[in-house]
This record gives C-alpha cells, structure tokens and sequence, in this order.
C-alpha cells in the first residue's frame, strides 16, 4: 500500500470510529426521549422524531450521491489510464523484453486507492451527520 492509499485508509478509520462514537450516543439519546415522550409526545418530540427521520434520509441520500460520482470519476480515470498505459499495467509494453514481476499491481493500487476514495466519499455525510446529531442532543441534555 502507497502513503496516498495509507492516508485515505487512516482517514476511513478515522471517520469509522468518529461514527462509532457519535452513533450509539445518539441513538440512546433518542430511544429514552421516545420512551419519555409516551404516548402523547410534545411539540418539541415531535420536532426531534419527525428530524431524525428526515435526517437519515438526507444522509443516506448524500452519501449515495457523493459515493456514485466518486465511483464515476474513478472510472473514467482509471479507463483514461488504461486507454493511455496499454492493458497489461504501467510499463508493460508488449515490445518490452522483461516483463513485470506483476504485471497488474499498479491496476490494483490504482483499484484499491479508487476504492478508499468511494468509500470516504460515502461515510463522511453520515458520519458528519452522526456527529452534529451527538454534539447537538449532548447540549440539550446537559441543560
């Protein structure tokens, strides 16, 4: 793995565990106002219930839009290369006498990197999300 490929590898991890934090505060959060609210919640719970829905929608749906052009991009980059370097990886000409040791390592780096990227691209609405979500209910509750 390239520095490039272990930085946006730090960064998914990084992103997982700020999700992984924020998550189950939350929903915690919102699983006792729900059993608080009863069976005739308030304006102000209503509020919150009808944001928490519309909310993960929203981030679902940025995080599907941002992960479908990531995916785009990567494509037409990665055809473009393809295109330009011969199908056999970077620097294996069919004219070249030695061959690479793996010919198709540099279409897996490039695979893997594309990849990491995707995947960031989709994580951080939801996690971004997550995040505001923890701080904001944290506030509330502390008051």
């Amino acid at each position: 793995m390239n520095a490039a490929a272990r930085r946006k590898a730090l960064r998914l991890s990084q992103q997982t565990g700020e999700l992984a934090r924020a998550a189950p505060q939350v929903v915690a959060h919102r699983v006792a106002r729900l059993a608080l609210a009863g069976h005739r919640p308030s304006q102000r719970d209503r509020r919150e219930f009808q944001l928490m829905g519309a909310e993960k929608l929203a981030a679902f749906g940025e995080a599907w839009q941002a992960m479908a052009l990531q995916l785009l991009q990567a494509q037409s980059q990665l055809a473009a290369s393809m295109w330009q370097g011969g199908w056999g990886g970077a620097g294996a000409q069919p004219w070249a006498r030695r061959p690479a040791p793996n010919p198709w390592q540099p279409w897996a780096a490039a695979w893997q990197s594309a990849a990491l990227d995707v995947l960031n691209q989709g994580i951080a609405p939801v996690r971004r999300r997550a995040s505001a979500n923890a701080r904001r209910l944290g506030r509330q509750h502390s008051r």
